[in-house]
């Protein structure tokens, strides 16, 4: 199931991106709101409540049962780290959330509407109520990336607030945090089409 999971997250956000990101005065600035369902959540920045410095980011529910998520994001040019392994890292603090929460990073190919890589820390993630908590992702940026797309998400209900975020270039032998897309299992047929399972 959290593959399945993943796997529709990663084919949402690219069209959730061109066509249904969504703009709010209430955003911090050079930052987006999207998701699946982002009418179920309000966005924002806290003056309150940081890692560092004097504001975060924060992601709250405000509907009582959701199927879906929510993502506070960013899209940059991949040209200063075209051909590199890069590690993101951010603090994201939680609370109640239901399902699980993430940051997220995917690197999108230049010439066409293609992910060449993608990690969105479900198989490592921040659920329930924490402090902050340092989260980190690494992957290749191929010479043929256009862009960085990159945030954190929640999905189900509670609250997020994410802080501190950071890129850095490493060796080519540091691990990488995800399994190449290609790796990632595709049932072979169609399943559970009664929806009874």
């Amino acid at each position: 199931m959290r593959t399945l999971k993943s796997i529709l997250i990663l084919s949402l956000v690219p069209f959730l991106i061109f066509g249904f990101v969504l703009l709010s005065n209430d955003m911090p600035k050079s930052w987006l709101k999207a998701g699946s369902v982002p009418a179920s959540y309000k966005f924002g920045s806290d003056s309150i409540i940081f890692k560092n410095g004097h504001k975060s980011a924060c992601i709250e529910s405000t509907d009582k049962n959701i199927d879906g998520f929510a993502t506070i994001m960013q899209i940059c040019s991949a040209k200063n780290y075209l051909g590199t392994r890069i590690k993101m890292t951010g603090y994201i603090k939680s609370e109640n959330v239901s399902d699980w929460a993430g940051m997220w990073l995917r690197v999108d190919a230049r010439t066409e509407m293609k992910s060449l890589s993608f990690d969105n820390m479900q198989d490592r993630p921040v659920t329930g109520n924490s402090d902050w908590t340092k989260c980190e992702i690494i992957l290749d940026v191929p010479e043929e990336s256009g862009t960085l797309n990159f945030g954190a998400l929640i999905s189900g209900t509670g609250k997020i607030w994410f802080d501190n975020i950071s890129f850095e270039i490493l060796d080519n032998n540091t691990p990488k945090t995800s399994k190449e897309l290609s790796a990632m299992p595709i049932p072979e047929k169609p399943e559970n089409l009664d929806f009874e399972e």
